[in-house]
């Protein structure tokens, strides 16, 4: 240790990462399969309008707790970096950017979430257009919503191979987290070209792919919260690296 300065415990890098993963589980569970799937009603505009029109405190919760979901993103990518860098420095970084371009996305999505609250309003100036029109703008701007969404877990998905392949060259985290995070990455990967490429399987993939993505994430998230990293072998990498 270095005169004058403490050194901070990977443990609590590893406990901090595992509670803001438990977070984005909790939040992406709660506006994405709990309040949203239970408003938007496929293919039809008129009740996916009316259901946003009867609940828009639900929805605004649903918005806001993707937020909350996309402030942990960068405190897990945070974690990452400090942890894994001492595998490999470049990678760790990268693995950084793919998160922060991931996270600009979605947060500029959710404007397509907030739109519906306008288009659905009683301001005045809505009245130039009939009811049926903002219905379907309304719906239009949720389905963007959905296009967002796949493009911005490319870059997840991108994000996940490297620190799935960080994982699996650390030592200090057992290396079949690291096979769930790859597997993971290309879940995500497949899915979002699915959706951009050939929409009309989409949902089929999509209900395929979840389980995969959500073992691997759960199992990382419950792992750094209850058995965190091998200290030994996380500082025999800092003593090489630095």
């Amino acid at each position: 240790m270095t005169k004058g300065k403490i050194e901070t415990s990977p443990q609590l890098y590893a406990r901090i990462g595992g509670l803001a993963y438990l977070i984005i589980i909790v939040a992406g569970a709660l506006g994405e399969l709990f309040i949203r799937n239970k408003i938007i009603v496929s293919g039809d505009a008129a009740a996916t309008a009316h259901n946003i029109a009867a609940s828009p405190l639900l929805w605004r919760i649903g918005i806001a707790g993707d937020l909350v979901m996309h402030v942990c993103d960068l405190i897990v990518a945070m974690v990452y970096y400090l942890l894994f860098s001492r595998v490999n420095k470049k990678l760790a970084m990268l693995a950084v950017l793919f998160g922060l371009i991931q996270t600009a996305v979605l947060v500029a999505n959710k404007m397509n979430l907030v739109m519906p609250l306008f288009f659905l309003g009683n301001e005045d100036y809505l009245k130039a257009f009939d009811p049926q029109q903002l219905q379907v703008l309304a719906f239009v701007a949720v389905k963007a919503h959905g296009y967002g969404f796949g493009i911005g877990l490319i870059f997840f998905g991108f994000e996940c191979l490297i620190d799935g392949y960080l994982i699996f060259k650390s030592g200090f985290l057992p290396r079949i987290l690291g096979v769930l995070i790859l597997v993971a990455g290309l879940c995500y990967l497949t899915n979002s070209f699915v959706l951009l490429l050939f929409p009309a399987m989409a949902g089929s993939i999509f209900q395929v792919l979840l389980a995969p993505t959500f073992i691997a994430e759960l199992s990382m998230c419950l792992w750094l919260l209850t058995k965190g990293v091998n200290v030994a072998r996380w500082k025999e990498l800092a003593a090489v690296t630095s």
